[in-house]
């Protein structure tokens, strides 16, 4: 974001063109091949205090990206923040499951393209979908304060009201769960052999009113941050965590991310001042054992992370798609760093490699393996 000492210091020099014989040339910002025009004006806007926000265009998406905007101006009044949404590849696609879909970065990479060309200044994005490696360029700017981040059950109104179920110990053998996650499936699996899955996207609101219409859906399976920012807490019928139903929650989930140019030396120092640095670290943690496994959004892995008495404690899971193989492991130790916060996700990684989970992730890997569904 920041210019030269040229522009700030002879602007009418950097905007004007020069004139040779008679003919206009081009200015000087156009003397670079790679210098569009778009990133001219966003050049020129961003002297006058103006940051462009990207974000995915989902109801959820946009929620998110205000809370980051709202932050930031209470900080930075002066400054002018404007958001710019876009529908990505994972937004348009919502009948393929996510196990089927090839690589990473479903809805962080068109975003990331606009970053990079300085269309954008920066991108807001739930945590649990940025890729593990950046593009080249492109750094995790801040980390925000976490929202809960269990997963949690949501049954279908008529069947609370009558059978009374609430949590997924009451559901009978052969109830169907709403989910594409395979991390959510080997999970229940692997505690609820008899529930059966079927593939269950789109945005929340999307979701709750299918899981309503769908005769075969006794329930669905969705993150608490997601409900909670969107006001709709009260459809919950169970938080889902260890203790609580055996379910570990994504890398990530429950907190934003803000992803912006590693030079942007400015805005850098703009999005530092918004972060939660317990909860940077804590993620930090989980991106590092995420990243040392090599796992993305169709490899289950499970995390849940908590800080107890200033030491970070996390427990980590990974589990085959069968269900009936996994492997836990935990840790407890003090993080002040986010080379600390490294090291600590790295050491769980290992500890869950030693015991088996890398076997489990190269025989899903190898065997292109996905969990089994109900059409």
């Amino acid at each position: 974001m920041k210019l030269s000492t040229a522009t700030v210091l002879y602007p009418a020099l950097y905007n004007c063109p020069t004139i040779v014989g008679g003919k206009e040339l081009a200015p000087p910002w156009y003397e670079s091949s790679s210098y569009t025009r778009q990133s001219r004006i966003m050049a020129e806007s961003q002297s006058k205090g103006v940051v462009n926000v990207g974000t995915r265009k989902s109801p959820l998406a946009l929620a998110q990206t205000q809370i980051v905007v709202d932050a930031l101006k209470k900080n930075f009044p002066d400054h002018e923040f404007n958001i710019h949404s876009m529908t990505t590849t994972g937004d348009r696609d919502q009948n393929t499951a996510l196990y089927n879909f090839g690589g990473k970065g479903l809805w962080t990479s068109q975003l990331e393209e606009k970053l990079v060309n300085k269309e954008l200044d920066i991108v807001v994005h739930s945590l649990k979908d940025m890729p593990t490696v950046l593009p080249e360029g492109c750094v995790l700017g801040c980390v925000t304060s976490r929202e809960d981040p269990r997963d949690t059950l949501v049954i279908k109104k008529e069947l609370q009201d009558k059978h009374g179920w609430k949590t997924l110990a009451d559901l009978p053998d052969g109830s169907i769960i709403g989910t594409s996650s395979v991390r959510r499936i080997a999970q229940l699996i692997r505690r609820y052999p008899t529930l059966k899955f079927k593939d269950h996207r789109g945005n929340i609101q999307t979701r709750l009113r299918k899981l309503e219409e769908d005769p075969d859906l006794t329930g669905i399976i969705l993150a608490a941050a997601g409900l909670q920012r969107m006001d709709l807490g009260d459809r919950i019928t169970q938080f889902l965590e260890s203790d609580n139903g055996g379910i570990l929650h994504a890398v990530g989930q429950g907190a934003l991310g803000v992803e912006c140019r590693a030079d942007d030396e400015e805005v850098i120092r703009l999005l530092k001042t918004i972060e939660n640095e317990q909860t940077a670290l804590a993620c930090e943690a989980e991106r590092a054992l995420m990243r040392a496994l090599e796992g993305g959004c169709s490899v289950p892995i499970g995390v849940e992370t908590k800080w107890v008495d200033d030491k970070l404690h996390m427990k980590a899971t990974v589990v085959n798609l069968r269900g009936d193989h996994g492997v836990d492991s935990d840790i407890t130790e003090p993080v002040k760093t986010h080379e600390e916060a490294d090291k600590f996700g790295r050491k769980l990684a290992n500890a869950l490699v030693e015991r088996g989970g890398g076997s489990i992730l190269d025989e899903i890997t190898r065997l292109r393996q996905v969990p089994e569904t109900v059409k």
